[in-house]
């Protein structure tokens, strides 16, 4: 049974025009794009999003940098989705991510990253409803 999960293609990557390439990636990985918006968010957006770090020293960084320009927020289905994105995305930290992954072809730093993907089910459903009303999921 395909399984969703929730992604975003982050400011640094739609700023350099790798926005079609790693949809191009995600497809060519067997992707199903359920749904995709374009848009700019605020830094409350991004505060109520990353809500779960709020306490991290790196907190008014992310969400200054995540609302800092457009973004591609998407919606993705396949069997296995969430790990399997987690695998195509990379580490974390670009420098340590494995060779093809999207965070080693498109990622600048730490920070600009390239790509945000769930990383359990209660995530993404949360991630999933946060971003995309119900009727926009079907």
């Amino acid at each position: 049974m395909p399984q969703r999960t929730f992604s975003i293609i982050k400011p640094d990557a739609v700023r350099k025009g790798h926005t079609g390439a790693i949809l191009a990636e995600l497809d060519h990985a067997g992707f199903k794009i359920v749904s995709l918006r374009k848009q700019s968010i605020s830094k409350a957006q991004a505060a109520g999003f990353y809500a779960v770090h709020k306490d991290k020293p790196f907190f008014g960084e992310l969400t200054e940098f995540m609302s800092s320009g457009p973004l591609v927020l998407l919606a993705l289905e396949k069997e296995n989705a969430i790990a399997d994105l987690r695998t195509l995305m990379g580490a974390t930290n670009p420098a340590n991510a494995a060779e093809g992954t999207l965070r080693k072809k498109f990622a600048g730093s730490l920070q600009e990253n390239a790509i945000h993907g769930s990383d359990a089910p209660e995530t993404a459903a949360f991630e999933l409803g946060y971003w995309f009303a119900g009727y926009e999921l079907i």
